[in-house]
């Protein structure tokens, strides 16, 4: 008898290996990066010892590269912030690690605590600062990996191509 359903023929799914997909060694979709980040953010034997904080200027280290990405982390001391940018060509996922920063856009402003992301794609502008007392960390995936960060003033900054995604934290 035939069945309409391999499924049903074959039994459980996990006891096929043929019929599984091979997970990806790189990570190609905005849901791996995001995966990716979320990964490295789980595990701070990756990043704790890294951090420096420098009161003289943001302190950045690129972490790790791949094929088409690339991953920094930032540190901000109070009061530290980017400036008002975009990131080129590269999308982006920004991911607190410790601490808050705070989000300005065309559209108003947004709290991110440790554990908040957000997803960004090509010519969206914004700017991140360290509002509060405390220091904070951030990790940064780009893909394709970040060659530009034009600088955008208030007046003149244009509204962003794509609109941002949020991405719903655990």
């Amino acid at each position: 008898m035939n069945s309409d359903n391999d499924l049903q023929i074959a039994g459980d799914i996990l006891e096929v290996p043929h019929l599984l997909q091979t997970p990806r060694e790189h990570p190609a979709t905005v849901a791996e990066f995001v995966g990716l980040a979320r990964s490295i953010a789980a595990d701070r034997s990756q990043w704790e010892h890294l951090v420096h904080y420098d009161a003289a200027s943001r302190w950045y280290h690129r972490l790790r590269t791949g094929p088409g990405y690339e991953v920094w982390l930032l540190s901000w001391v109070p009061g530290q912030g980017s400036g008002l940018h975009d990131h080129g060509r590269s999308s982006g996922v920004l991911t607190v690690l410790d601490g808050e920063l705070t989000e300005r856009t065309e559209r108003g402003t947004r709290a991110l605590g440790t554990g908040s992301q957000r997803v960004f794609a090509p010519g969206y502008v914004h700017e991140v600062v360290n509002d509060t007392l405390e220091p904070a960390v951030s990790l940064h995936v780009y893909y394709p990996g970040l060659t530009e960060m034009p600088m955008h003033t208030a007046c003149t900054a244009a509204p962003a191509t794509y609109d941002e995604v949020d991405v719903v934290t655990a």
